[in-house]
């Protein structure tokens, strides 16, 4: 069971890697700021996907060490941090683009 966690973290992992490589390009590439905004929120809150995810897996496969403890809350933290504020830049975003 803790193998399949382990391999479904990573997959979920990995698809959130390529999603925002994804959504990093398109927002580079956009020329309206409001769709560039929209695109790096949605960016910032795969990012933090990610290390929630990360996280997530380094507490499965680490076990014991203090060290390994701080470092996983930080990510976990920091994953929190940046899903919220991606939701929140995108809530700001779309409603600019609904006003308009």
């Amino acid at each position: 069971m803790i193998m399949l966690i382990k391999y479904l973290l990573f997959a979920l992992l990995v698809i959130f890697m390529v999603c925002a490589a994804v959504y990093s390009i398109a927002s580079r590439r956009a020329a309206d700021p409001l769709v560039k905004g929209s695109k790096r929120s949605v960016m910032n809150m795969l990012l933090g996907g990610m290390l929630v995810t990360l996280s997530l897996m380094s507490m499965f496969i680490f076990r014991g060490s203090t060290l390994n403890v701080v470092i996983e809350a930080a990510f976990l933290l920091l994953g929190i941090f940046n899903i919220f504020s991606g939701l929140r830049s995108y809530s700001y975003y779309s409603r600019i683009r609904s006003g308009s």
